[in-house]
């Protein structure tokens, strides 16, 4: 079993920065895939990133790729989602989630934290 807890969403200006952070009970969260995904209202769940249980291999949505830098620290039990040049357009409701396997389905995965919100003023 696997818990999971978002932290640092708040509200920024567009072009600012968020760093999010999902922390992690179980010693199995070092062997599972995580990811992100975030919500906007009246929109489906969508992908954002993923980074495999080593951190080695890493994806990410078109939307916020070179924009969004997604990491772990296995020794901490937690992840990271490093956002930068935000846009309006990120605001939503933003979700970690791990999986023994890598997946990019937000169906595949297993475990999920309640969410944290970000918001980005034009």
């Amino acid at each position: 079993q696997v818990q999971l807890v978002e932290s640092g969403g708040g509200w920024v200006q567009a072009g600012g920065s968020l760093r999010l952070s999902c922390a992690a009970s179980g010693r199995t969260f070092r062997s599972y895939a995580m990811a992100w995904f975030r919500q906007a209202p009246g929109k489906e769940r969508a992908f954002v990133a993923a980074i495999s249980w080593t951190g080695l291999t890493t994806t990410y949505a078109d939307s916020v790729k070179g924009r969004f830098t997604i990491s772990r620290d296995n020794a901490k039990n937690t992840g990271y989602l490093q956002m930068n040049s935000l846009r309006p357009e990120d605001t939503a409701f933003y979700y970690c989630a791990a999986n023994p396997g890598w997946a990019t389905n937000y169906s595949d995965y297993r475990y999920w934290g309640q969410g944290t919100q970000v918001t980005v003023s034009s």
